[in-house]
């Protein structure tokens, strides 16, 4: 969903090529500087590419904010074994999309970010891994990679610099729980989609049990920017300790919902106000999740000074996360929010590990009971303590993604709970509009 109207506040890197006439096509992409980022790291040593993505400051895009230059230099380059570059387009958390638009309107981009990575880790493939409800864009990417055969941009001896490269896409088959890094190589190599045990991690044993790079969409979209015009103009975009420019996703109870492209250090006031032109109705802002429905809620008074960077917002006890932001109104009932949540992750967690698969459940059905009106207090603390004996207790990320938003909903809101105990399914519905759950 990207708002008509692009906002004078944003800078413009990786959408820079928005709104061109065929903007995902080669020929578009060359006129506008494509794969000349390819052509300069050519000519420059692997660990020489590596240290400019690290100057940059580049931090993965994905959700985790790793730093990138770092993660691919823990790919053992003199290793035997093949080496993959694997993109990870498994764009499913609530709240986020922005990575579709990237595929959808500048493909070459993306595959010129995965070449070049090739050069930094000395790998001669790559598989393009897309989220199952994207099968769309798989037409998008697929005629992307057959012109960049054509024109010499894939395969052998890529523009006579003596590279090979070959990138495949493949579709996922709708699994949130293929976003996990471990349980996407799982899917890829056509197996259940079920998290690894680690170590050993992706850069030691990842696709086909080979060192790999895996990163998201928008964080190899940043690369060719990057080689391009310098790891110090990118991270200059942003704040010390995380470079360039974050596609923000502005969902929820705003005027102007959207993608943009925020520098990180946004200041997060601006960016409802000015860049989503403000809570919708006249409304006041109530509730606020900065990067996706994983990440802990913050309540408007904890927005004073925020800025849209990791660091701030750790020092809130949440995330920037994938940069999903969830903006909520006066009127929302909190309760209900992240019953809608938690019904996700129940339904979603691939039932590997234990605390994952009861917990999640429990926390829906007492969610669900609660809100229809049937809850009683023990069952407030019960919900936290629920969310805690998760936290930190599973294979993958995905326990913790349910178990944050429920611990921080209740601590924040715990007053909105205890007004549901009064018999009414909802204090901020009236009676005929409820439906079940």
């Amino acid at each position: 969903m990207l708002y008509n109207e692009p906002s004078p506040l944003e800078t413009k890197v990786l959408t820079r090529r928005f709104g061109l006439p065929n903007s995902a096509s080669l020929e578009t992409y060359l006129a506008t500087e494509g794969y000349q980022a390819f052509l300069k790291a050519a000519k420059m040593k692997p660990e020489e590419i590596i240290e400019e993505v690290k100057i940059s400051n580049l931090r993965g895009r994905g959700g985790a904010g790793f730093p990138t230059g770092m993660k691919w230099s823990f790919v053992p380059r003199t290793s035997p074994k093949p080496k993959y570059i694997v993109v990870n387009a498994d764009e499913s958390e609530p709240g986020t999309c922005k990575d579709r638009l990237l595929m959808e309107n500048d493909p070459h981009q993306l595959i010129e970010g995965a070449l070049i990575a090739g050069l930094a880790v000395d790998s001669h493939g790559g598989y393009i891994y897309v989220r199952g409800e994207y099968r769309y864009l798989i037409e998008i990417l697929d005629k992307a990679i057959a012109e960049a055969y054509a024109g010499g941009w894939l395969g052998k001896n890529i523009q006579g610099t003596g590279f090979d490269f070959d990138l495949y896409t493949h579709t996922g088959a709708g699994a949130y729980e293929c976003g996990e890094e471990s349980a996407l190589l799982e899917s890829l190599e056509g197996k259940r989609g079920v998290p690894r045990i680690r170590p050993p991690f992706p850069a030691v044993a990842g696709a086909f049990q080979c060192p790999t790079v895996l990163n998201n969409v928008e964080t190899y979209s940043a690369v060719p920017a990057i080689i391009r015009d310098g790891g110090a103009a990118f991270a200059s975009l942003g704040v010390p300790k995380a470079g360039g420019t974050k596609l923000t996703c502005l969902t929820g109870h705003v005027n102007k919902p959207g993608v943009y492209e925020l520098r990180l250090g946004f200041p997060v006031k601006q960016m409802i106000e000015e860049v989503g032109g403000g809570i919708r109705n006249g409304k006041k802002l109530k509730a606020f999740i900065p990067g996706g429905s994983s990440c802990p809620v913050l309540t408007a008074e904890e927005l004073e000074g925020a800025t849209m960077d990791y660091d701030s917002m750790a020092q809130r006890k949440t995330m920037l996360g994938s940069g999903g932001v969830i903006i909520m109104d006066e009127d929302t009932c909190m309760v209900k929010a992240v019953l809608r949540i938690m019904r996700f992750y129940a339904h979603e967690s691939c039932g590997w590990c234990i605390p994952c698969r009861e917990g999640t459940t429990w926390i829906r059905k007492v969610l669900q009971r609660f809100h229809s009106g049937g809850g009683t207090r023990a069952d407030i603390d019960l919900l936290g303590d629920l969310g805690k004996n998760m936290l930190g207790r599973t294979f993958c990320p995905l326990g913790d993604a349910a178990a944050m938003p429920i611990i921080s909903f209740v601590q924040k809101f715990r007053n909105e709970f205890e007004a549901h105990l009064d018999g009414k399914p909802c204090p901020y519905e009236h009676a005929e509009r409820l439906v079940a759950v």
